[in-house]
């Protein structure tokens, strides 16, 4: 395989992956293509690379920085934004957990936490209340996973995650 066709195919599965960590293809693809270049890229870099336009290379890019997954660097006498990815693979894990938990977990658990101030007068507001608990009870525990994970030094999760296969 060359190096050209080994990296359009870590590009493509980069994006096919994203989508299950709820994040949409091509700002995926563009995560990988930041992810495995050497310099930093300006954005026509990306538009040409990724044949994509410059308000979805420019969307995308504003996207990925709010996640904190990849930064903005000025060039001396460059009027040109570049932009590269953290290439420490354990902190964009982390990352991509920190923002999960914020956009999905944390609303979740305010929700839960507003339903359950409900009376329990009846048999419906009952076993809703049980459902409610349940549900407590997994979201508290996805909460508290990937707050460990957040916490997480690369040396202790590799140690937990091994555990699991043993």
């Amino acid at each position: 395989m060359t190096f050209d066709e080994a990296k359009d195919k870590f590009i493509h599965t980069w994006g096919t992956l994203a989508t299950q960590w709820g994040i949409n293809r091509s700002m995926a693809q563009l995560h990988a293509l930041l992810l495995i270049a050497p310099q930093p890229l300006a954005t026509e870099d990306v538009m040409e690379q990724l044949q994509i336009s410059r308000g979805n290379a420019s969307m995308n890019l504003r996207d990925l920085m709010d996640w904190g997954l990849i930064y903005k660097q000025l060039k001396p006498g460059e009027r040109r934004e570049f932009f590269m990815a953290e290439k420490d693979i354990w902190k964009v894990a982390r990352q991509v957990a920190k923002e999960r938990r914020r956009r999905e977990i944390t609303p979740v658990v305010e929700v839960l936490n507003e339903l359950k101030m409900i009376s329990t007068d009846t048999p419906e507001a009952k076993e809703f209340q049980r459902v409610m608990e349940g549900l407590s009870s997994v979201v508290g525990f996805a909460d508290n996973t990937l707050n460990a994970v957040i916490k997480a030094e690369e040396n202790w999760l590799m140690g937990q995650f091994l555990k699991v296969f043993r």
